[in-house]
């Protein structure tokens, strides 16, 4: 056969963590690859009580078809939690996605054509660069140290492609590098934005889960302009498999969403949104995120203190103060994928970190996820890698 397909499918490939989440389905790997939420600490059993209650009260409304923008009284109860991020948005400027991952692809939809310029974090969040490539657009990369992306460098890829569309970032405790932008530099970050009239797509999937230190407002925080476009999603505090995100912006760009919305799928699962809204209502969602943080921040010391302890001394790592991930530096010249081949061999999983530069190199990285491994096979695991790290 000879099909024509879209030219954007030359730029879709499959997802090298999807597929490595297929090899870790084998239950002798420990896998510190995908960033899943530890299931063990999913509300079940209130859960039980939560769907009974929507179909009891409203059942007919909850199996219906619905607004696009979404149930209300769940719009409400995410505008009253985005006060603690500093951000004051009403209702009816928040859509509701099916997960963040949903807003990153609106996002390509509603801003890039072919040959745009998307400027992001180096390196980034390979959901979003999947979503993104897409629109065929062109990538430049701003470096990061410990407090986020550079603002110098940023001024300059700013300067440099004045077709630049938006600005993508995430700013607490980053995928893959587990890095937090610092105060100064989120309040930098919109004064760019406004000077060289470029959008920010705030990705903001973590930011409720920090161990330690006190809570960075959100870019949105300091936006007077509406110039930045904030996604959340309950996927990390809550349930993933809900699919339960939104995209908070002001009314004419939120608008555009609700518009591609409207051609994707009309509107996100109406039961769904109900049972999120009433956990929230009938419990405490922040004592259950309070006990998430004290697990994944647990987990994470863990891992740190054995890759201290196991890993050879010329590999460095971040040490995140939050979310779900650390980043791992090799020696130049030494490749995380060849590492990873080694690694599943003593049945140990983690992502290679090349595809996290939507530009190539950086093949010495990789990430690590601590939230979905219980302690003993947290220490495990990372002897067994620390190991092959050693024989390499």
């Amino acid at each position: 056969m000879s099909i024509k397909y879209a030219k954007r499918m030359e730029y879709i490939k499959g997802s090298a963590i999807r597929e490595l989440l297929k090899l870790t389905e084998q239950p002798e790997i420990i896998s510190f690859a995908g960033g899943l939420p530890a299931p063990e600490l999913f509300p079940i059993e209130e859960m039980k009580e939560v769907c009974l209650k929507v179909l009891d009260t409203d059942g007919k409304a909850a199996l219906q078809y619905s607004t696009t923008e979404g149930y209300l009284p769940l719009r409400k109860i995410i505008s009253e939690r985005m006060r603690y991020s500093g951000i004051e948005i009403p209702a009816d400027d928040i859509l509701i996605t099916s997960g963040s991952q949903q807003g990153l692809e609106f996002s390509g939809k509603v801003f890039l054509d072919e040959g745009d310029t998307v400027i992001c974090e180096s390196p980034s969040y390979l959901g979003a660069l999947n979503a993104f490539k897409s629109y065929l657009p062109r990538f430049v990369e701003v470096e990061m140290d410990n407090e986020g992306m550079k603002m110098d460098e940023l001024e300059k890829a700013l300067e440099a492609n004045p077709n630049a569309k938006f600005i993508y970032t995430i700013p607490d405790f980053q995928n893959p590098s587990g890095i937090t932008m610092s105060f100064e530099r989120r309040k930098r970050l919109v004064e760019l934005s406004v000077k060289y009239n470029v959008p920010i797509v705030e990705d903001n999937p973590y930011g409720d889960l920090r161990f330690e230190g006190e809570r960075i407002p959100a870019v949105k925080h300091f936006d007077t302009a509406g110039m930045v476009i904030y996604l959340g999603t309950f996927s990390k505090t809550f349930s993933p498999g809900l699919r339960v995100g939104w995209v908070a912006a002001s009314p004419e760009i939120v608008r555009k969403y609700v518009l591609v919305k409207q051609g994707a799928d009309l509107q996100c699962n109406s039961m769904a949104q109900r049972e999120t809204a009433a956990f929230v209502q009938m419990f405490d969602i922040d004592k259950h995120i309070n006990k998430i943080i004290e697990v994944y921040g647990r987990r994470r010391t863990l891992m740190i203190e054995t890759m201290e302890k196991e890993f050879p001394k010329n590999v460095k790592f971040t040490y995140p103060s939050g979310g779900l991930f650390t980043w791992v530096e090799l020696p130049e010249g030494v490749d995380a994928a060849a590492v990873l081949k080694k690694a599943l061999e003593e049945k140990v999983a983690f992502v290679p970190g090349g595809s996290f530069y939507p530009n190539g190199g950086n093949e010495n990285h990789f990430r690590l996820n601590y939230s979905c491994m219980p302690e003993d096979k947290i220490v495990e695991g990372i002897t067994r890698l620390g190991k092959v790290l050693k024989t390499l």
